[in-house]
């Protein structure tokens, strides 16, 4: 039976992409090795390394004010990472409250300096998007969560401020054209849209960085890693080699053509919700996710039934996150219309079995 994979992540990938990379596995370059068991010294992986980084630099329209890393740990380490870098204590960051991981990098920044959190939408449940605050003048960064995985909340359009704009934008990175100049650091694990799991980019302006007063450990150091190339310490070779892959085919399409496929699809999906009898969509209409699409049933009895059902089509990975029940779909870039087609009629279908 063909699956459908709306899993959140680690997240689907083109199949040209998964082809290429299991050849590498087996056999990278022509080399009679595998991609695995290169050294990442090696010319043919650094040459590998420097393709990734200027995909993303095109795909970003990146200038040389910027350097590109790919790191590991994942968002989750930037959280610290960030405010170990670029606030010192007694110094004040603004952050923008809009779910769990704009939670967890509040945290971490709170072990460094002052955190002020200048609009939350805890109030709501994160089913919304703050609007109309203000960032002070005196932050030293302001730090945003552009696609919210869990909840299915998405920043449109980008906040405007004073000071440097740092954006975990982990879950709808490379969705659609985005200026990065008009952030000073963006970082994205690359397990949603940008490749396999076990590397982040980090895009890096680079007069951001050493102002800090504090020693910084070494592994936590961008400045380090910008100077040792992504290589202080063995990176992650094979999902460095998946992330050029999928950048190259992000290139390829051309993100105005990404964005339109995945607007397409959303559209589909919440037009269906809208108007199925049975579902229903908890997020503010302005601010709902074009990359995780959320929503419940209306009869929360038929909720396993729902998601056997579902199974019985090939349907895989459309269960709500453990914390907040219901359903999520997550239509990632590779995620095609067809995918999203059979969804829809099988929630179509659904309703009529229990109308």
């Amino acid at each position: 039976m063909k699956k459908y994979n709306f899993y959140a992540g680690p997240a689907i990938l083109p199949q040209e992409v998964i082809q290429e990379a299991s050849q590498g596995l087996l056999n990278f370059n022509n080399s009679g090795l595998s991609i695995i068991e290169i050294s990442h010294r090696s010319k043919d992986f650094e040459a590998v390394l420097e393709e990734a980084k200027q995909h993303v630099k095109d795909l970003l329209q990146l200038d040389d004010n910027y350097e590109v890393l790919f790191l590991q740990g994942g968002a989750s380490l930037a959280f610290c990472m960030i405010p170990y870098n670029l606030l010192n204590e007694g110094e004040t960051a603004a952050y923008l409250e809009t779910g769990v991981w704009a939670k967890g990098a509040i945290k971490e920044a709170k072990l460094f300096g002052n955190v002020n959190v200048v609009a939350s939408s805890a109030d709501k449940n994160f089913s919304y998007i703050p609007k109309n605050y203000t960032v002070p003048a005196e932050s030293k960064y302001f730090h945003i969560t552009t696609n919210n995985t869990i909840y299915g909340t998405e920043l449109f359009n980008y906040p405007k401020a004073s000071v440097p704009i740092v954006a975990d934008m982990s879950s709808d990175i490379f969705s659609r054209p985005v200026d990065g100049k008009q952030f000073a650091i963006i970082y994205a694990g690359a397990q949603k849209n940008m490749g396999a799991a076990g590397t982040t980019m980090v895009a890096i302006r680079k007069d951001i960085l050493g102002t800090v007063k504090r020693k910084i450990p070494t592994m936590l150091d961008y400045k380090v890693h910008i100077e040792k190339g992504s290589m202080n310490n063995t990176p992650c070779t094979f999902a460095i080699y998946v992330s050029n892959l999928t950048l190259r085919w992000l290139k390829k399409v051309g993100l105005e053509k990404i964005e339109q496929l995945n607007k397409a699809k959303a559209d589909a999906l919440y037009h269906e919700i809208e108007n199925n009898p049975l579902f229903e969509s908890v997020i503010a209409k302005e601010d709902r996710s074009r990359m995780n699409v959320t929503f419940v049933i209306k009869k929360k009895e038929l909720e396993e039934e729902f998601i056997n059902y579902t199974k019985g089509l090939g349907i895989v990975g459309i269960k709500g996150h453990r914390s907040t029940g219901g359903f999520r779909a997550s239509l990632y870039n590779a995620l095609t219309i067809d995918a999203v087609n059979v969804l829809v009629e099988g929630m179509r279908e659904f309703a009529k079995k229990h109308g």
